[in-house]
Protein backbone atom coordinates (compact mmCIF):
# COMPACT_ATOMS: atom_id res chain seq x y z
CA UNK A 1 0.00 0.00 0.00
CA UNK A 2 1.16 3.52 -0.77
CA UNK A 3 1.64 5.21 2.24
CA UNK A 4 0.61 9.16 1.95
CA UNK A 5 0.96 10.63 4.96
CA UNK A 6 5.21 11.57 5.00
CA UNK A 7 5.22 11.73 1.29
CA UNK A 8 5.96 13.94 -1.09
CA UNK A 9 3.31 14.54 -3.29
CA UNK A 10 3.83 16.12 -6.71
CA UNK A 11 0.81 17.64 -8.48
CA UNK A 12 0.53 18.96 -12.06
CA UNK A 13 -2.61 21.31 -12.73
CA UNK A 14 -2.79 21.94 -9.34
CA UNK A 15 -3.50 25.75 -9.03
CA UNK A 16 -7.25 25.09 -9.97
CA UNK A 17 -10.15 22.48 -10.59
CA UNK A 18 -9.38 18.97 -9.50
CA UNK A 19 -5.81 19.45 -9.24
CA UNK A 20 -6.52 22.24 -6.34
CA UNK A 21 -8.93 19.19 -4.70
CA UNK A 22 -6.07 16.77 -4.78
CA UNK A 23 -3.39 18.95 -3.24
CA UNK A 24 -5.73 19.77 -0.50
CA UNK A 25 -7.18 16.17 -0.18
CA UNK A 26 -3.42 14.94 -0.11
CA UNK A 27 -2.11 17.35 2.63
CA UNK A 28 -4.91 16.69 4.65
CA UNK A 29 -3.92 13.12 4.66
CA UNK A 30 0.09 14.12 5.66
CA UNK A 31 1.60 14.57 2.09
CA UNK A 32 4.01 17.21 1.68
CA UNK A 33 2.55 18.91 -1.34
CA UNK A 34 4.20 20.15 -4.62
CA UNK A 35 2.51 22.25 -7.01
CA UNK A 36 3.01 22.64 -10.59
CA UNK A 37 0.98 25.23 -12.70
CA UNK A 38 1.28 27.07 -16.04
CA UNK A 39 -0.66 30.45 -14.34
CA UNK A 40 1.97 31.93 -11.30
CA UNK A 41 -1.01 34.17 -9.79
CA UNK A 42 -3.24 31.31 -9.54
CA UNK A 43 -0.88 29.15 -8.40
CA UNK A 44 0.75 31.56 -5.87
CA UNK A 45 -3.17 32.03 -3.95
CA UNK A 46 -3.64 27.96 -4.52
CA UNK A 47 -0.32 27.65 -2.19
CA UNK A 48 -1.51 30.80 0.20
CA UNK A 49 -4.89 29.17 0.51
CA UNK A 50 -3.29 25.51 2.02
CA UNK A 51 -0.85 27.76 3.81
CA UNK A 52 -3.98 29.49 5.53
CA UNK A 53 -5.38 25.86 6.44
CA UNK A 54 -1.95 25.01 8.48
CA UNK A 55 -0.51 23.38 4.80
CA UNK A 56 2.93 25.25 5.61
CA UNK A 57 5.30 22.85 3.61
CA UNK A 58 2.92 23.34 0.41
CA UNK A 59 5.41 24.95 -2.38
CA UNK A 60 4.63 25.89 -5.33
CA UNK A 61 6.10 25.71 -9.22
CA UNK A 62 5.84 27.71 -12.24
CA UNK A 63 6.10 24.87 -14.91
CA UNK A 64 4.66 24.27 -18.27
CA UNK A 65 4.16 20.48 -17.75
CA UNK A 66 4.70 20.05 -21.95
CA UNK A 67 7.84 21.48 -22.23
CA UNK A 68 10.33 19.27 -21.46
CA UNK A 69 13.28 21.69 -20.47
CA UNK A 70 11.35 23.05 -17.74
CA UNK A 71 9.72 19.92 -16.85
CA UNK A 72 13.24 18.65 -16.43
CA UNK A 73 14.60 22.23 -14.90
CA UNK A 74 11.96 22.58 -12.49
CA UNK A 75 12.11 19.24 -11.48
CA UNK A 76 15.40 19.30 -10.60
CA UNK A 77 14.79 22.56 -8.51
CA UNK A 78 11.98 20.12 -6.45
CA UNK A 79 15.10 17.80 -5.83
CA UNK A 80 17.31 19.94 -4.74
CA UNK A 81 14.39 22.49 -2.49
CA UNK A 82 12.05 19.93 -1.34
CA UNK A 83 13.59 16.67 -1.77
CA UNK A 84 12.64 13.46 -3.83
CA UNK A 85 8.76 12.95 -4.98
CA UNK A 86 7.22 9.79 -3.73
CA UNK A 87 3.53 10.57 -5.80
CA UNK A 88 3.01 12.03 -8.76
CA UNK A 89 0.02 12.89 -10.17
CA UNK A 90 -0.38 13.74 -13.79
CA UNK A 91 -3.31 15.95 -13.95
CA UNK A 92 -2.45 18.89 -15.80
CA UNK A 93 -4.90 18.77 -19.40
CA UNK A 94 -6.63 21.00 -21.42
CA UNK A 95 -9.29 20.82 -24.19
CA UNK A 96 -10.41 22.20 -27.15
CA UNK A 97 -13.65 21.27 -27.93
CA UNK A 98 -14.10 21.80 -31.53
CA UNK A 99 -15.19 19.60 -34.49
CA UNK A 100 -11.83 18.29 -36.13
CA UNK A 101 -11.83 20.64 -39.57
CA UNK A 102 -11.94 23.80 -36.70
CA UNK A 103 -8.64 22.52 -35.04
CA UNK A 104 -6.01 24.60 -35.60
CA UNK A 105 -2.72 22.50 -35.60
CA UNK A 106 -1.57 24.97 -32.98
CA UNK A 107 -4.57 23.38 -30.75
CA UNK A 108 -3.88 19.95 -31.63
CA UNK A 109 -0.31 20.25 -30.25
CA UNK A 110 -0.81 22.04 -27.76
CA UNK A 111 -3.54 19.25 -26.85
CA UNK A 112 -0.80 16.59 -27.21
CA UNK A 113 1.88 18.25 -25.51
CA UNK A 114 0.18 18.80 -22.36
CA UNK A 115 -1.87 15.73 -22.03
CA UNK A 116 0.42 13.17 -23.66
CA UNK A 117 4.00 14.32 -24.07
CA UNK A 118 3.58 15.70 -20.30
CA UNK A 119 3.32 11.97 -19.06
CA UNK A 120 6.11 11.46 -20.60
CA UNK A 121 8.62 14.11 -19.21
CA UNK A 122 7.50 14.48 -15.60
CA UNK A 123 7.70 10.41 -15.56
CA UNK A 124 11.29 10.52 -16.94
CA UNK A 125 12.53 13.25 -14.72
CA UNK A 126 11.51 11.48 -11.61
CA UNK A 127 10.79 7.67 -11.85
CA UNK A 128 14.75 6.82 -11.64
CA UNK A 129 14.26 8.25 -8.23
CA UNK A 130 11.87 6.31 -7.19
CA UNK A 131 13.11 3.15 -8.64
CA UNK A 132 16.44 3.92 -6.77
CA UNK A 133 14.69 4.01 -3.40
CA UNK A 134 12.58 1.68 -4.19
CA UNK A 135 9.18 3.01 -3.86
CA UNK A 136 6.66 5.41 -5.19
CA UNK A 137 3.42 6.02 -6.97
CA UNK A 138 2.52 7.26 -10.48
CA UNK A 139 -1.06 8.45 -11.15
CA UNK A 140 -2.02 9.76 -14.73
CA UNK A 141 -5.53 11.57 -15.03
CA UNK A 142 -6.88 10.47 -18.31
CA UNK A 143 -10.75 9.98 -19.50
CA UNK A 144 -13.46 7.87 -20.13
CA UNK A 145 -12.83 9.54 -23.86
CA UNK A 146 -9.56 7.48 -23.92
CA UNK A 147 -11.77 4.44 -24.25
CA UNK A 148 -14.50 5.86 -27.06
CA UNK A 149 -14.68 8.23 -29.39
CA UNK A 150 -16.54 11.35 -28.65
CA UNK A 151 -18.04 14.15 -31.32
CA UNK A 152 -15.87 16.89 -30.79
CA UNK A 153 -12.91 15.96 -28.96
CA UNK A 154 -10.87 14.32 -31.46
CA UNK A 155 -7.65 15.59 -30.50
CA UNK A 156 -8.95 15.45 -26.80
CA UNK A 157 -9.87 11.57 -26.97
CA UNK A 158 -6.95 10.78 -28.89
CA UNK A 159 -4.18 12.21 -26.64
CA UNK A 160 -6.57 10.29 -23.96
CA UNK A 161 -6.00 7.26 -25.36
CA UNK A 162 -2.64 7.99 -25.37
CA UNK A 163 -2.26 8.04 -21.90
CA UNK A 164 -4.45 5.22 -21.08
CA UNK A 165 -1.40 3.19 -23.60
CA UNK A 166 1.37 5.27 -21.65
CA UNK A 167 -0.03 3.80 -18.07
CA UNK A 168 -0.95 0.49 -19.57
CA UNK A 169 2.64 -0.33 -21.10
CA UNK A 170 4.84 1.50 -17.82
CA UNK A 171 2.70 -0.92 -15.70
CA UNK A 172 4.15 -3.89 -17.02
CA UNK A 173 7.30 -2.68 -17.64
CA UNK A 174 7.59 -2.01 -14.35
CA UNK A 175 6.27 -5.29 -12.98
CA UNK A 176 9.67 -6.78 -14.01
CA UNK A 177 11.87 -3.48 -13.52
CA UNK A 178 10.62 -2.19 -10.26
CA UNK A 179 7.46 -3.79 -8.94
CA UNK A 180 7.52 -1.58 -5.50
CA UNK A 181 6.69 1.21 -7.99
CA UNK A 182 2.94 1.48 -8.55
CA UNK A 183 1.03 3.35 -11.10
CA UNK A 184 -2.92 4.24 -11.34
CA UNK A 185 -4.82 5.93 -14.23
CA UNK A 186 -8.21 7.47 -13.94
CA UNK A 187 -10.59 7.53 -16.36
CA UNK A 188 -13.87 9.07 -15.63
CA UNK A 189 -16.68 11.15 -17.50
CA UNK A 190 -16.87 14.57 -18.00
CA UNK A 191 -16.25 16.11 -14.29
CA UNK A 192 -17.72 19.59 -13.25
CA UNK A 193 -14.72 21.66 -12.84
CA UNK A 194 -15.30 24.73 -15.40
CA UNK A 195 -13.41 22.58 -18.00
CA UNK A 196 -16.13 21.01 -19.73
CA UNK A 197 -18.94 23.58 -18.52
CA UNK A 198 -21.39 23.01 -21.32
CA UNK A 199 -21.22 19.78 -21.44
CA UNK A 200 -24.87 17.88 -21.27
CA UNK A 201 -25.81 14.21 -20.84
CA UNK A 202 -28.88 12.85 -21.80
CA UNK A 203 -29.49 9.89 -18.70
CA UNK A 204 -27.64 11.63 -15.47
CA UNK A 205 -28.59 8.60 -13.79
CA UNK A 206 -26.42 6.23 -16.02
CA UNK A 207 -23.99 8.70 -17.33
CA UNK A 208 -23.78 11.36 -14.82
CA UNK A 209 -21.77 14.74 -14.62
CA UNK A 210 -18.91 14.03 -12.01
CA UNK A 211 -18.97 16.24 -8.92
CA UNK A 212 -14.72 16.81 -8.52
CA UNK A 213 -14.95 15.93 -4.76
CA UNK A 214 -16.19 12.31 -5.23
CA UNK A 215 -13.71 11.75 -8.23
CA UNK A 216 -10.82 13.33 -5.96
CA UNK A 217 -11.69 11.13 -3.14
CA UNK A 218 -11.37 7.98 -5.16
CA UNK A 219 -8.16 9.02 -6.72
CA UNK A 220 -6.59 9.18 -3.03
CA UNK A 221 -8.27 6.00 -2.10
CA UNK A 222 -6.76 4.50 -5.01
CA UNK A 223 -3.39 5.14 -4.15
CA UNK A 224 -3.88 4.00 -0.82
CA UNK A 225 -4.77 0.69 -1.78
CA UNK A 226 -2.36 0.52 -4.56
CA UNK A 227 -5.65 0.10 -7.49
CA UNK A 228 -4.30 0.27 -11.18
CA UNK A 229 -7.67 1.58 -12.59
CA UNK A 230 -10.37 4.09 -11.52
CA UNK A 231 -13.18 4.16 -14.12
CA UNK A 232 -16.19 6.03 -13.44
CA UNK A 233 -19.40 5.98 -13.13
CA UNK A 234 -19.96 2.18 -13.24
CA UNK A 235 -21.55 2.27 -17.59
CA UNK A 236 -17.69 3.20 -18.45
CA UNK A 237 -16.69 -0.09 -17.59
CA UNK A 238 -18.71 -1.43 -20.19
CA UNK A 239 -16.96 0.11 -23.03
CA UNK A 240 -14.77 -2.21 -23.95
CA UNK A 241 -17.76 -4.90 -24.34
CA UNK A 242 -19.07 -2.51 -26.46
CA UNK A 243 -16.26 -2.95 -28.85
CA UNK A 244 -17.29 -6.86 -29.29
CA UNK A 245 -20.81 -5.26 -31.29
CA UNK A 246 -20.08 -4.90 -34.67
CA UNK A 247 -19.07 -0.89 -35.53
CA UNK A 248 -23.11 0.11 -36.71
CA UNK A 249 -24.59 -1.60 -33.41
CA UNK A 250 -21.66 0.21 -31.25
CA UNK A 251 -22.56 3.40 -32.43
CA UNK A 252 -25.75 3.24 -32.16
CA UNK A 253 -25.63 2.31 -28.15
CA UNK A 254 -23.42 5.11 -27.98
CA UNK A 255 -26.02 7.72 -30.05
CA UNK A 256 -28.68 6.17 -27.95
CA UNK A 257 -26.85 7.14 -25.00
CA UNK A 258 -26.44 10.82 -25.86
CA UNK A 259 -22.78 9.98 -25.82
CA UNK A 260 -22.25 12.08 -29.28
CA UNK A 261 -24.05 14.92 -28.60
CA UNK A 262 -22.60 15.81 -25.26
CA UNK A 263 -20.06 18.79 -26.48
CA UNK A 264 -22.96 20.59 -28.31
CA UNK A 265 -23.27 22.84 -26.27
CA UNK A 266 -19.41 23.17 -24.97
CA UNK A 267 -18.61 26.27 -24.00
CA UNK A 268 -15.43 25.20 -21.51
CA UNK A 269 -13.64 27.16 -18.80
CA UNK A 270 -13.56 30.99 -19.15
CA UNK A 271 -10.29 32.70 -19.39
CA UNK A 272 -9.27 35.40 -16.60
Amino acid sequence: MSKIPGATALVSGGASGMGKLLAERLASRGARVVLWDVNGRALSDTVAELHARGHTDTRGYVCDVGDVHAVNETAARVTSEVGPVDILVNNAGVVSGAKFLELTPEKIERTFRVNTLSLFWTTRAFLPGMIERRRGHLVNIASASGLIGVARLSDYAASKWAAIGFDESLRVELRKLAPEIRTTVVCPYFVDTGMFHGVRTRFSFLLPILQPETVVRKVVRAIERDKARVVMPPLVHLVPAMRLLPVPAMDAVAEALGVNVSMDEFIGRKRS
